[in-house]
């Protein structure tokens, strides 16, 4: 074996072995997260709004209301959390990751916007996910 090819030989080894130890170190980095995930109802959206109705909903009401995640004293903010609106409906969705650790889960509280679901204390742990549902009365009557 003549010596180039003794050196790409060596060279490929190392990439591989670099390329394994990355890799290795994006898993571990990910299996140190945690999940936050939950669906989100907002409403009522029409002042007169009948049992069973279903209105349209525009999306920009899902784009003005966001989950806000705060450090465990509630009083520094981590992260701003958009929702995704399903089918037009009143109802969607976020989810987020996050280092272990304890947090409070809130909403922008959008207008006279309210929630008896938060602000919710949560522990994030690796690898496990938190499911924080949340109801938003829109206080439209």
């Amino acid at each position: 074996m003549d010596s180039l090819s003794k050196v790409l030989k060596i060279t490929l080894v190392f990439i591989v072995a670099i390329a394994g130890i990355l890799l290795c170190a994006c898993r571990a980095e990910t299996a140190q997260l945690g999940t936050v995930e939950g669906t989100v109802t907002i409403g009522p959206i029409w002042p007169v709004e009948r049992p069973g109705e279903k209105p349209p909903v525009s999306p920009e009401v899902f784009d003005a209301r966001k989950v806000m995640i705060y450090d465990k004293r509630g009083t520094r903010l981590i992260q701003k959390v958009d929702l995704v609106q399903i089918d037009r409906g009143q109802e969607g969705y976020y989810r987020l990751q996050l280092k272990p650790g304890t947090y409070v889960v809130d909403i922008n509280h959008a207008g006279i916007d309210t929630s008896s679901d938060v602000p919710r204390e949560i522990e994030v742990r690796p690898g496990e996910t938190v499911q924080v549902n949340i109801d938003i009365d829109t206080g439209i009557r």
